[in-house]
């Protein structure tokens, strides 16, 4: 059975906590790839940045309802989530857009159990990692659909 070594795309494009948002733009267009891990100086994995974080950038910022009673304000909706929002929305770098906890799998991993996790998980992109978190791959969907050609 096929290992994630033997399908992942290698070199990996990575990018660091203070690249610029418009540079991860254009890198994300000129590569024609749809996200990038996000790395430390020695290579190792902090996160993930995909086109849907850039697009974040560009939604309008939603307010909460909300309703006044006895002079106090009551929120339908969770309040911090429009900080966190706000913040995604006026980022200039990677840091303020990355999600941290994300998926990996190592060399060895099954494809079968890759398949899986990208459609239980919804993920377009795992990056993949030796035993120190370095990324040594990375899978996308087009390198699983290799596997029916």
């Amino acid at each position: 059975m096929k290992q994630a070594q033997d399908i992942m795309t290698t070199p990996v494009i990575t990018v660091t906590l203070d690249t610029d948002i418009k540079d991860l733009a254009t890198l994300l267009t000129s590569e024609r790839i749809s996200g990038a891990p996000v790395v430390d100086d020695d290579g190792k994995l902090l996160g993930i940045v995909t086109e849907s974080d850039l697009v974040f950038t560009k939604k309008p910022l939603h307010i909460p309802t909300f309703f006044i009673i006895l002079d106090s304000l009551l929120y339908f909706e969770n309040p911090f989530k429009m900080d966190n929002e706000l913040k995604k929305l006026t980022a200039s770098q990677v840091e303020e857009i990355y999600t941290k906890d994300c998926l990996t799998v190592t060399g060895d991993t099954a494809v079968d159990e890759i398949a899986g996790l990208m459609v239980s998980e919804k993920k377009n992109l795992l990056p993949v990692i030796d035993q120190e978190r370095r990324v040594v791959g990375i899978i996308s969907r087009t390198n699983m659909l290799s596997l029916i050609t």
